[in-house]
């Protein structure tokens, strides 16, 4: 079945800083084997101003969960959330079954 990872980034203490490093971050993961599509998006700003429940959203497509699984184990993978632990913003990831 195709397999989508999805990671969920939180609000970064410096997001001008964040935006600087967030094109790097998709080039490396647009090396990752078996990649298939990515996604990227960012939150919008909520009207009344209060903070974002999640910055930004990026997700990796794949043909199929064990390609996914494969793909988070590579040097390619080390380095994109090495990139991103260096970011300041936390992040959750999540395999979807793409129905």
């Amino acid at each position: 079945m195709p397999t989508k990872i999805t990671l969920i980034i939180d609000n970064p203490a410096d997001p001008a800083a964040f935006e600087q490093a967030y094109p790097g971050l998709v080039r490396v993961a647009r090396s990752l084997p078996g990649l298939q599509r990515l996604e990227s998006a960012k939150v919008w700003p909520k009207e009344d101003g209060t903070p974002t429940p999640a910055h930004r959203t990026l997700d990796l497509y794949f043909a199929g969960y064990d390609d996914a699984s494969a793909a988070v184990t590579t040097p390619e993978a080390g380095q994109l959330f090495g990139q991103l632990a260096t970011t300041g913003a936390s992040f959750t990831g999540l395999f979807s079954d793409i129905e």
